[in-house]
């Protein structure tokens, strides 16, 4: 047992300057003996039961001993996207050995016709610079210098405008925070007096419960007897069994019903079908006719109409190689041209690509070819430029210039203020939340309080049906009282 020190305030100096060492050590004793039966008493672990309500019959949840490891990962999803990878590439190399291939063997008709590299300049500081590459003479250098000046000057101009409408979006965001958080005071203000006024109401109630029972008779009260009873159960958790069978009855109707639409649109299709059949035939039959009209007619002065127009018509009929030969063969024209006409509208037909026009795809020949196409502001600055005496160049620039600055101002502009008015509304709205979550979050409050009050408040009559004495009852309900109070979830949460 550790020993006390001797005390030694003043006055207890002032009793021991007359007394002898023996009157001292019994004077040391005596108070030391005071102070332990005082505070260094047996602790009895029963009295803790009733100080801490703590149940004889508390389980752990059962979640705790739940044990759900992560299994070790494995590498083969990256092996199998490495050799995945792999594969493709080796299938993508076969099959250029394989069109090599095709490619000595096949038809000139079905052969894929070559390309010419079209490089199109589409930037006008790129066509600027093109000019200068390509012709460096006095106007073009000018043009391009004052082509570059001009979109350094309107980059500067463009970060000018963003870098006001961040700042000045920004300052106002700032004023709608304030003005937000100013607003959410008394919101926050609504929650903490709720929580507080809900704390003291559980207060009242459970102090009026407890006090019936601790000065009633030992007759339990009817309130009492319904409160004990099965049917309050303050933790349940409702087990929902599976419904396999409805379950399997509801994918096997909607498989059923899946199957069924199937099947109805695939005979709507065939209907679709057959009817766009019996349309395709018509036009056939009517484009034919026409072709029987032009042979018939064609003559020496309408050959080389006759020869486009049924060259054409055959291609959109798809006509098959029998029916061209027989039908062109009634032309009345010479045989070797005729020949000739049937020969080439055969190989037209059979050929699997056609060439690109030579405006747009260049003349075929696999070598890089520059266009430009400049849709840019700047292109009209190029051209006053090149001819400072054109009035119309410097109008025109003028013109195009201040329509783009202005329609780009007012676009940085009306962003800058869709962006403020956006975050006005959000603040409104995030308030009007916060303001109808108040009631939300004090029934929050509320069952969670419940949850933490009642299984001591269940403990409190289990106690009481034991017969405790008064004295004890009063202990637990003092310390389920405390726990009200000042047991979580907390105000400040």
């Amino acid at each position: 047992m550790t020993r006390i020190n001797s005390i030694s305030d003043v006055e207890t100096t002032r009793q021991k300057r007359n007394l002898t060492e023996s009157q001292k050590r019994s004077a040391d004793a005596t108070k030391e003996g005071v102070v332990i039966n005082s505070f260094v008493k047996d602790v009895d672990m029963h009295d803790l039961y009733d100080s801490m309500v703590i149940s004889d019959s508390a389980k752990l949840p059962e979640k705790i001993y739940e044990d759900k490891n992560s299994k070790e990962k494995s590498i083969l999803p990256i092996s199998l996207i490495a050799t995945g990878v792999m594969a493709t590439m080796a299938l993508m190399s076969a099959l250029v050995k394989k069109s090599a291939k095709i490619n000595m063997n096949i038809d000139s008709a079905k052969k894929l016709p070559t390309l010419t590299r079209n490089l199109a300049i589409n930037e006008e500081t790129h066509q600027a610079i093109y000019q200068m590459v390509q012709c460096p003479n006095q106007k073009t250098i000018l043009a391009g210098a004052g082509v570059l000046t001009m979109s350094a000057m309107a980059f500067m101009g463009k970060m000018f405008m963003d870098g006001f409408k961040d700042v000045w979006v920004k300052k106002k965001e700032a004023d709608i925070q304030k003005n937000l958080q100013e607003k959410l005071i008394s919101v926050e203000t609504q929650s903490f007096s709720g929580k507080i006024q809900i704390i003291r109401s559980m207060l009242a109630d459970k102090a009026r419960e407890f006090s019936e029972y601790l000065t009633a008779k030992p007759e339990y009260p009817i309130a009492f007897k319904k409160m004990m009873s099965s049917e309050r159960v303050y933790f349940t958790s409702k087990k929902h069994e599976p419904k396999s069978k409805e379950s399997n009855l509801k994918f096997i109707a909607i498989g059923a019903a899946t199957l069924g639409t199937i099947v109805a649109l695939g005979f709507v299709s065939l209907k679709n079908l057959r009817g766009g059949k019996k349309y395709l035939e018509k036009y056939v039959a009517t484009a034919k006719e026409a072709i029987s009209d032009i042979v018939k007619k064609s003559g020496t002065q309408t050959k080389e109409v006759d020869k486009t127009n049924l060259k054409n018509m055959i291609q959109a009929i798809d006509a098959e190689p029998k029916y061209i030969k027989e039908e062109l063969s009634k032309l009345s024209w010479e045989d070797s041209e005729k020949a000739e006409f049937i020969e080439d509208v055969l190989f037209n037909n059979k050929k699997s690509t056609a060439q690109a026009d030579k405006a747009m795809g260049g003349d075929g020949t696999p070598k890089p070819a520059f266009y430009s196409h400049v849709n840019d502001y700047r292109a009209f600055f190029y051209n006053w430029l090149l001819d400072t005496s054109n009035p119309l160049f410097k109008n025109l620039f003028l013109g195009v210039t201040a329509v783009s600055a202005v329609s780009y101002g007012g676009k940085v502009m009306g962003e800058a203020v869709k962006d403020v008015q956006v975050k006005k509304i959000n603040a409104d709205t995030e308030l009007n939340l916060q303001q109808r979550l108040i009631s939300t979050e004090l029934r929050n409050f509320k069952a969670k309080k419940d949850t933490a009050i009642n299984p001591l408040c269940e403990e409190f009559y289990v106690q009481l049906k034991s017969a405790k004495p008064k004295t004890e009852l009063k202990t637990i309900a003092e310390n389920i009282l405390f726990e009200v109070k000042n047991g979580p979830p907390f105000v400040y949460s």
